[in-house]
């Protein structure tokens, strides 16, 4: 099994849509940024790549680069995917914590939770958002930007048992028993 882990920030700022796993929630401000600077999805892929050592958001989708300005994230959240699954690898489970003082992100976690399973091909229950306040203190509790945390596991597909582990089946070679007989 393989852990990643992700973090993404970005500027609050008026005149831009506050996308947050690719669900447009209303409020006066969103983030700033050369996408749509969906800070969750940012570092929910950050984790991703990190997990598989496929390197970072900013070496494959970097920011000088024309064809992603405006792009929406959950676009590049399954280009991740793709990487993943070329690379061999399964996605165990997400768990992701957005930290932003305003709006309240509660009424929008399921969508964002859906939203990311969709894109990667997973299942729901493989995917947990939450969301935080920082009590007024930083950068996010004062309403200046938000940010967001990702922690993942992968795993190789090489890395499932290829036989039926059932204790007493003749392909078990014996693990199971052992197992049994050490407990």
């Amino acid at each position: 099994m393989r852990i990643g882990m992700g973090y993404d920030v970005h500027r609050l700022s008026a005149g831009r849509k506050l996308i947050m796993g690719g669900v447009e929630i209303p409020y006066e401000k969103g983030l700033l940024g050369h996408s749509d600077a969906d800070v969750l999805v940012h570092a929910v892929m950050d984790a991703l790549l990190g997990a598989a050592a496929l390197g970072d958001i900013g070496k494959h989708f970097p920011d000088t680069d024309p064809a992603y300005e405006g792009i929406s994230s959950i676009t590049l959240l399954e280009h991740v995917g793709r990487l993943l699954d070329e690379n061999g690898y399964v996605i165990e489970n997400i768990d992701a914590t957005i930290i932003a003082q305003r709006p309240k992100m509660r009424p929008y976690i399921e969508e964002m939770c859906k939203n990311i399973a969709s894109a990667l091909n997973i299942e729901l229950e493989q995917v947990n958002v939450k969301a935080t306040t920082e009590e007024g203190l930083g950068f996010t509790g004062s309403g200046e930007g938000i940010s967001s945390h990702a922690v993942c596991a992968i795993e190789r597909y090489t890395n499932y048992a290829s036989v039926d582990m059932t204790p007493g089946r003749s392909d078990c070679a014996g693990c199971c028993s052992r197992r049994e007989k050490e407990v």
